[in-house]
């Protein structure tokens, strides 16, 4: 009896330390995990930011489009002002301006078109894939454009996000419980995002 007793309890110390053990590497196994997700979306997010500015410039406003902003890192071009000639040190401390230069022909502008994909990405950036939410098989970002008024002028917006629900899908159910509740008590998204269609806030993402 004794001998048993004895099996009981070595196998109860044995459960009690494994379940210690994983109590702490859960939290830690989450927060590696979601720091590689979060990772790969920030990057996302700044790709989405870089695309739609340079969207903006060309055509006067943001797109809520995936299938718009990707033909136009695919297929469309940006307007690039080339400068040719300089100023010397000589005229610089005779007071002369950039702007002086050039109506005085020393400096010639052209303005000439690049493609986006050769400016902005490199040639080979997988622009198909910019809606989709890294780690997961097809989730999409959510990804809208709008116009708000601000002191009697419209501003364009957009927003890009993706909640942590999706983006980290898989892992322990209360630590993103626990996560949502953090961020939401610090007024900050669940998740990921960049912009925001409800104020302008210079298309600022949250991680920043």
């Amino acid at each position: 009896m004794k001998k048993v007793i004895q099996i009981v309890l070595a196998i109860a110390i044995v459960v009690l330390a494994y379940l210690i053990w994983e109590s702490i590497q859960t939290p830690i196994r989450f927060n590696k995990e979601k720091d590689k997700r979060y990772e790969a979306t920030i990057q996302k997010m700044k790709d989405i930011r870089t695309a739609q500015l340079a969207y903006k410039d060309e055509y006067g406003h943001f797109t809520g489009s995936f299938d718009t902003l990707i033909n136009f890192i695919e297929t469309d071009s940006m307007k690039v002002v080339r400068a040719e000639g300089s100023l010397s040190d000589e005229l610089l401390e005779q007071g002369w301006t950039e702007a002086i230069a050039v109506q005085e022909g020393l400096i010639k502008r052209d303005t000439i078109r690049i493609a986006i994909k050769d400016t902005l990405f490199s040639p080979n950036y997988p622009a198909k894939n910019l809606w989709k939410v890294p780690f997961t098989e097809n989730d999409s970002i959510e990804m809208a454009a709008a116009k708000v008024d601000v002191s009697n002028t419209k501003v364009n917006v957009f927003e890009a996000k993706v909640h942590n629900d999706v983006l980290l899908h898989g892992l322990d159910e209360q630590l993103i419980i626990n996560l949502n509740e953090r961020m939401k008590n610090a007024n900050n998204f669940p998740g990921v995002k960049v912009g925001d269609i409800n104020q302008p806030n210079n298309n600022a993402g949250n991680w920043e």
